[in-house]
């Protein structure tokens, strides 16, 4: 194989046989094919895009590159994914909430893609969490306890691994054929039989509007079903920074607060339309009215915050943070961040402010950068919000003074203000179910 021919008939437009990604996938796994050539490669399925089929070859590719878990069937194992936004936190209260009402939730997370934080660099800022166990660990905690939640490992997915990576550095991140068989390929190899998507749509997501939204969900509907999987699409409102913390361990923190009881409206609108699919699809109740007042109570009782506690201490992690927050990493210096004008918010950049927080280490400019756990943001103004002049409208975790004004202006500089007022958003904008 010539890896130079298939990048030219990529680029060319031409659909490439299973075989084909088989070969270039292998070579660069075993590096035999450099980064820059798998960079290329990239970015000819970016800009040319992929048929259904190639994307199903793609997924199985990655799938076959390691080992795969299974369960058995009557288990109803059901995952969640979501497509990444700022402040997108919503797997941390969700995964330990479905798997306090039975459901069994094998799941495979990533880490931070361009402006979004990562689900396990957020669970990693718990002191000692690990995220790194192998695939019979992983069995078992999911057979024992219901949940687990690790990275992609040398058996899992290593392909991948390896290419979701690449993709971070070589703005190739928003190829809905590169999301689909990475997102497939993950949650078939785990052993999840139903899978609830969290799509988000909006400024701080990678898809800008619905129709594109509805494209993506196409492939991951045909993909899932080609490999025997249901999947549920919820479509969700990312105009606005999801909550108030966009961070890592302030996430952590905010996660705890809402299995506390919080008011968090977006969070809990969210959080409860996935878990509901979950519950569903798992076949722990038979109606829509059923599941919710399941979860209702797992919340209202303490239930979920006391397998969250459980949770973190299965994967190593050290439980008394839920009591203690100071044993989270955490700045010395919080900042105000106030408002220039008043007015009311009528647009809100957040996949700006993802990036000037990238800029104080919350999330990864290259593959080897190291993240600072305890920097981040929290911002309470969203779409159609009131602010006033000289209002605090948020504030900035970040130590380092060469940093702080820089991106306060980035920050305030994200929202549109109008004098006119805006109405607010919905949060669920469409939903498809199984």
């Amino acid at each position: 194989m010539n890896p130079v021919e298939l990048i030219i008939k990529k680029r060319d437009g031409i659909e490439l046989s299973r075989e084909e990604m088989s070969l270039f996938v292998k070579a660069y796994i075993d590096g035999k094919i450099p980064d820059y050539q798998m960079s290329a490669l990239l970015m000819a399925i970016f800009f040319q895009g992929m048929e259904t089929d190639e994307i199903v070859s793609l997924t199985d590719v990655y799938i076959n590159s390691g080992a795969k878990v299974t369960f058995p069937q009557e288990m109803n194992t059901v995952d969640k994914h979501s497509t990444g936004g700022v402040g997108d936190k919503i797997t941390l209260m969700l995964a330990p909430l479905v798997a306090s009402l039975g459901v069994k939730v094998p799941m495979i997370s990533g880490r931070g893609l361009g402006h979004t934080g990562g689900t396990l660099d957020k669970l990693e800022s718990i002191p000692n969490f690990r995220t790194d166990f192998n695939s019979s660990e992983f069995k078992k905690m999911v057979n024992e306890s219901n949940l687990c939640i690790i990275q992609q490992s040398k058996e899992l997915v290593p392909a991948d691994k390896i290419i979701y990576a690449m993709r971070d550095v070589s703005g190739t991140v928003e190829s809905y054929p590169l999301i689909t068989a990475s997102i497939m390929s993950k949650k078939i190899a785990e052993g999840a039989q139903n899978l609830a998507v969290d799509l988000k749509v909006g400024s701080g997501a990678f898809m800008k509007n619905l129709d594109n939204a509805r494209e993506l969900a196409k492939y991951l509907k045909l993909t899932g079903e080609a490999f025997g999987q249901k999947v549920a699409i919820t479509f969700t409102n990312m105009n606005s920074p999801l909550g108030h913390a966009i961070g890592n361990a302030i996430e952590i923190k905010e996660t705890i607060e809402y299995l506390k009881g919080a008011n968090l409206p977006d969070i809990d609108a969210i959080t409860k339309a996935l878990a509901v699919n979950m519950v569903l699809m798992s076949k722990g109740a038979s109606t829509k009215e059923e599941a919710l007042a399941m979860i209702e109570d797992s919340l209202s009782s303490g239930k979920a915050l006391d397998y969250f506690r459980k949770f973190i201490e299965m994967q190593g992690g050290d439980s008394r943070i839920i009591d203690d927050y100071d044993l989270l990493p955490h700045t010395r210096k919080i900042t105000e961040i106030k408002s220039k004008r008043s007015g009311f918010v009528q647009a809100i950049d957040s996949k700006s402010i993802g990036y000037a927080l990238v800029g104080i280490g919350a999330g990864r400019k290259k593959l080897e950068d190291q993240l600072n756990y305890a920097t981040g943001a929290e911002l309470f103004k969203k779409v159609g919000d009131e602010v006033q002049a000289g209002e605090v409208i948020g504030y900035l975790h970040c130590d380092d003074d060469s940093l702080i004004d820089l991106t306060i202006k980035r920050i305030i500089e994200s929202y549109l203000i109008s004098t006119d007022k805006i109405e607010k958003e919905e949060i669920i904008l469409d939903q498809w179910e199984i």
